[in-house]
């Protein structure tokens, strides 16, 4: 009688023989049946993979992409079934992956892809407005850190990583800068989307992550950088609901 163990084992690799005791309704090997549900599910997770990450797909095309895909997925299986998940470690694959070492930024590129899909499955929260912002008294919000909502993704890159992802989205997108990019993603209704961070908003929220309150970060962030843009900031943060409202409304005014 064949285990699921050894059901499983050979799913993903065409070289694995037929497990053991595997039989066809006549009890006879059932060799041809188990090949083609092999070959299903190795197919079924390219298509599930090349859904999952676009912007890799057409950074190196499909022909390319449908020869890199056999290789992540007979050797990565997916370890939950929620297919949401699948692809975590697909970045980290496509950076160790010798023959697409000369395109350096594509494992962030597939980082942004990946981001984008946990945003779309992030659960939903109040977002804070520019009236409850306004509404903090002064001393309490120097003090308190933001929070961001749980849609919020934010990703650095060495690489122009939105540019390049514009340039590949969008219709008359300028071609990408050579510089390093900090992308927000957000999702302030159904869509996730980038937005290029302005310079030290990275910090700014890494500082506060960590449990710095607002004026502290900003101060911190300020003498890394000079040109730290807080009011463009917020405006990006509030406009794009990348920011939970607190349940204790941070004691705000009545």
């Amino acid at each position: 009688m064949t285990t699921q163990a050894a059901f499983r084992s050979g799913l993903l690799d065409a070289g694995t023989p037929l497990p053991d005791g595997l039989v066809d309704g006549n009890n006879a090997p059932a060799g041809k049946r188990y090949d083609v549900y092999r070959n299903n599910v190795t197919h079924a997770l390219i298509a599930a993979l090349e859904t999952a990450f676009p912007l890799v797909a057409k950074l190196i095309g499909a022909q390319n992409f449908a020869a890199l895909a056999p290789f992540y997925v007979r050797s990565h299986p997916p370890s939950s079934p929620l297919m949401m998940f699948y692809g975590a470690d697909f970045p980290a694959f496509i950076a160790g992956f010798e023959p697409l070492a000369e395109i350096g930024y594509l494992a962030d590129a597939a980082r942004l892809d990946y981001a984008l899909r946990l945003s779309y499955h992030a659960a939903d929260v109040a977002p804070l407005t520019a009236h409850d912002l306004a509404a903090i008294p002064e001393q309490t919000l120097a003090t308190t850190p933001l929070t961001l909502a749980p849609s919020t993704r934010i990703l650095r890159s060495d690489w122009p990583l939105f540019d390049i992802w514009r340039f590949n989205a969008e219709e008359a997108a300028p071609k990408p800068r050579a510089m390093a990019q900090d992308v927000l993603i957000t999702r302030p209704e159904f869509d996730p989307k980038p937005h290029l961070l302005p310079e030290g908003a990275a910090d700014w929220l890494d500082t506060m992550a960590q449990g710095a309150g607002f004026e502290a970060a900003a101060e911190q962030t300020l003498g890394a950088h000079p040109d730290f843009d807080l009011t463009a900031t917020l405006t990006l943060l509030l406009g794009t609901a990348a920011v939970q409202r607190p349940q204790n409304d941070l004691n705000t005014r009545t």
